[in-house]
């Protein structure tokens, strides 16, 4: 008797690969997205074009890859992988940032990364969740994307109050001086993730230290961003 096959993440229904994680009804859903700027991952009606607002005003990045925005059903995954140690779902994850790459990469032209890293988590925050929900799906998209993941590459050297409780402003101050780039990035191109990229202070801070180390490009990869 042939075992059944591992249902899908979102529907439940039986998958023919298992390790995809998702079906593909439930993947052409979550690729069904308003368009969006492609440096800042803001509603946009020019979806291969810098908005106005980048035009006006650049982030430090020069990409911003988003599965999503914030909202079900990738939203309660994320929450789960946060807080409910729901790193079973890694490869899933991973290859929904891994395809949202691939298709942005047939239409910009992205460069692809020499080196991965990861949003990194103060080591007492770090300490109470237990693991950095980041790093299975980095370790797993590097491996995809042929490229080096260094999970001590930036490290949180200050803590501070929890960023989604700040407003914009609150959220620079309490990062000022919290990373340090502890991995040689001069000449690299660079992908930085993150499991939700809300105002972008949080990657905004850390790409400013990596560019002033000498890091030839910097793109941000999150699973969703907040419009």
């Amino acid at each position: 008797m042939l075992p059944m096959p591992a249902g899908c993440w979102l529907c439940q229904m039986p998958l023919a690969f298992a390790r995809h994680g998702i079906c593909s009804v439930c993947l052409r859903q979550l690729q069904r997205q308003p368009p969006c700027c492609p440096q800042c991952g803001l509603a946009s009606h020019r979806p291969r074009q810098p908005c106005g607002r980048c035009l006006q005003k650049p982030p430090p990045w020069q990409q911003l890859i988003a599965v999503t925005a914030w909202q079900p059903p990738l939203s309660q995954l994320v929450n789960r992988l946060k807080f409910s140690g729901g790193t079973a779902q890694a490869d899933m994850l991973a290859r929904l940032i891994l395809l949202k790459w691939l298709m942005r990469r047939r239409e910009n032209g992205l460069p692809r990364p020499d080196l991965l890293l990861r949003v990194p988590l103060y080591h007492h925050r770090a300490w109470q969740r237990g693991y950095n929900q980041l790093d299975d799906i980095a370790a797993r998209l590097a491996h995809w994307l042929q490229c080096r993941f260094d999970p001590r590459g930036v490290t949180r050297v200050r803590g501070g109050n929890i960023q989604h409780r700040l407003g914009r402003l609150a959220r620079r101050r309490n990062l000022r001086g919290a990373f340090r780039v502890e991995s040689a990035v001069q000449g690299r191109h660079i992908l930085l993730i993150d499991d939700v990229i809300t105002t972008g202070s949080t990657v905004a801070e850390i790409s400013r230290i990596l560019l002033a180390h000498g890091a030839a490009s910097i793109q941000a990869g999150c699973l969703c961003r907040t419009l």
